[in-house]
């Protein structure tokens, strides 16, 4: 007799019900380590104190099945200062203090999970050149060393899993704005570039919906007027032409899956270049589709990062 296999599970994916934003700056100079829980239908939680420093332009993923992992970054003291600290993120969404980190300190990077349990921060940029450079992150949220890159060197890279156990890095700037996407398969090996799709862009986040897909959204591209333009992501890494946008444009959003199968955008800078922080929220069906603008909840800020936990 063949036992019940709930649905979402049959593949060994990781789905999630909830998500939390963290970290960003709330206008120049000025970096925030408070984060907002997002509930399984979707409703953005009120501030919770800061426990880390903050920081902005730092990855995050789950790991472990049911928990998260913010590492990488940058902040100003009296300049810039790059830094590969991590956080540890438990399955109730509480965000642990500030543990020395591994790898190349570096910020504007992507990352996402791959297999059912393990992550990976790949990209970014290290105040001086930008690189192809990867962590791995264990099933305990251990990093590891850094993998030789592969890949064009870029930053402000979008990542988001796909396909069950795949994931996918995509966009950015490695001097000017690109399309390239770069699949990173369940063991963790990033692939070489491949062509990708849409308006090039970075500065924003990415999130799985669905079973198996994932989606791209918002965002800055060289102009630095903000994007809303979307781009899904198929179960065999496909990314397709733009959607046209839904809600206000905006670079420096979060993203994260909840529900077990949507995802929801939050934050970001509408003004480009300027200090102009929002609270805005835009849910994500688990067909994919972009709902129109909600009134946020939380401080106002951009640069921030997003992931799943539970």
């Amino acid at each position: 007799m063949f036992p019940i296999i709930p649905a979402g599970s049959a593949t060994g994916a990781s789905k999630n019900d909830n998500g939390i934003f963290l970290f960003g700056s709330t206008g120049a100079g000025a970096f925030t380590g408070v984060s907002n829980i997002v509930s399984n239908t979707g409703v953005v939680a009120s501030d919770v104190a800061a426990v880390a420093s903050g920081k902005i332009y730092t990855g995050a993923t789950e790991y472990g099945g049911d928990k998260g992992i913010s590492a990488f970054g940058y902040y100003e003291d009296g300049g810039p200062v790059y830094i590969n600290t991590q956080n540890l993120i438990s399955n109730v969404g509480v965000v642990a203090s500030d543990t020395a980190g591994v790898g190349t300190a570096r910020s504007k990077l992507g990352s996402c999970r791959y297999g059912t349990d393990t992550a990976i921060f790949a990209f970014g940029h290290t105040g001086s050149v930008v690189v192809s450079t990867s962590n791995l992150v264990s099933n305990v949220g251990v990093i590891a060393s850094d993998t030789a890159g592969v890949g064009t060197a870029r930053h402000a890279v979008m990542g988001a899993e796909f396909g069950t156990d795949q994931g996918i890095m995509a966009f950015g700037s490695g001097g000017s704005f690109v399309t390239i996407r770069n699949l990173v398969s369940n063991v963790g090996v990033v692939a070489s570039d491949a062509a990708g799709a849409g308006t090039a862009r970075g500065w924003s986040w990415a999130c799985d919906y669905g079973e198996d897909t994932a989606i791209f959204a918002f965002g800055f591209n060289d102009s630095w007027v903000g994007l809303g333009m979307s781009n899904l992501v198929s179960n065999t890494g496909v990314v397709a032409s733009d959607t046209a946008a839904v809600g206000t444009g905006r670079g420096g959003s979060g993203a994260c899956e909840y529900g077990q199968d949507k995802g929801i955008f939050g934050f970001g800078n509408t003004g480009g270049a300027g200090w102009n922080s929002s609270d805005i929220t835009n849910l994500v069906s688990n067909t994919g589709v972009i709902a129109s603008d909600v009134s946020g909840v939380g401080t106002s800020r951009y640069y921030i990062a997003g992931c799943s936990f539970n």
